[in-house]
C-alpha cells in the first residue's frame, strides 16, 4: 500500500455553485454601484476598489494554493519501483 496521497478533485457541482456564487456576489456589487445615489467619479472609484479586491482575492489564493501544493510533494526517487 503506498501512502502517498492522490490529487484531490472537486465534482463538478461543488465547481458550478463556486461559480454561480461567485457570479451572484460580483452581479450584486455592479448592481449596488451602479443604483448608488451618488455621482459617477464615486460609483466609478467603488467599481476599481471592487474589481482590485477581486484580482488581489483571485492572486491571493493561488499563493496559498501554490505553497501547499509545494508543502506536500516530496520527491521520492523510488517509489515508482
Amino acid at each position: 500500500m503506498s501512502d502517498t496521497p492522490g490529487k484531490q478533485q472537486n465534482t463538478a457541482a461543488f465547481y458550478g455553485q463556486a461559480v454561480a456564487s461567485f457570479s451572484v456576489a460580483m452581479a450584486a456589487t455592479a448592481i449596488g454601484i451602479f443604483k448608488l445615489n451618488a455621482d459617477a467619479w464615486v460609483r466609478a472609484f467603488l467599481a476599481i476598489a471592487v474589481l482590485y479586491l477581486v484580482t488581489s482575492a483571485f492572486t491571493l489564493s493561488k499563493v496559498i494554493r501554490d505553497r501547499q501544493e509545494a508543502a506536500t510533494l516530496s520527491y521520492h526517487p523510488f517509489e515508482k519501483l
